[in-house]
């Protein structure tokens, strides 16, 4: 399939998700033009905030192909992902990033993609959650221990 037909599946992934009660949301993961994964947004349908489309595609294309690195695959969305989603394509080392809705569009819907975003370029102890450090030495022996384990899987 050629870049434009993958996206088309994205788009008709987010009609479906929105006439079965989803968010307007869909995606597709594919390596060299073949469909590795799909999901549409599930969050209104499985009570479950993390369910965006690319992070239920992160899920279903790892699961198939065996690891948590996609390298060699790219993700289309039918929406610029948010914050979230981002750092879950990041994570998963996903070649590249197509999308045909922009932030702007999503917030115009109603969606707080852009606010996020704009949040987390604000200092912590500006941003609208609160936040504030707490045990941190008790916490930082987690990071010693991966730090001198020696038989660690690094990713």
């Amino acid at each position: 399939m050629d870049n434009k037909e993958l996206m088309m599946r994205a788009i008709e992934l987010s009609e479906e998700s929105v006439r079965r009660g989803g968010g307007p949301f869909g995606a597709v993961i594919a390596r060299n033009g073949e469909i590795v994964a799909e999901a549409a947004n599930n969050v209104t349908p499985d009570c479950d905030p993390t369910a965006h489309a690319e992070v239920s595609a992160i899920r279903k294309a790892a699961r198939r192909l065996g690891t948590y690195d996609l390298g060699g695959c790219e993700i289309f969305t039918s929406c610029e992902p948010c914050p979230m989603c981002l750092g879950a394509i990041y994570w998963a080392h996903i070649d590249r990033i197509y999308y045909a809705n922009d932030r702007k569009d999503a917030a115009a819907a109603g969606f707080d993609d852009d606010f996020i975003y704009k949040e987390l370029e604000l200092r912590p102890a500006d941003r609208q959650k609160p936040s504030e450090i707490l045990l941190p030495d008790e916490a930082k022996r987690a990071f010693r221990m991966w730090a001198e384990k020696e038989d660690k899987r690094e990713y």
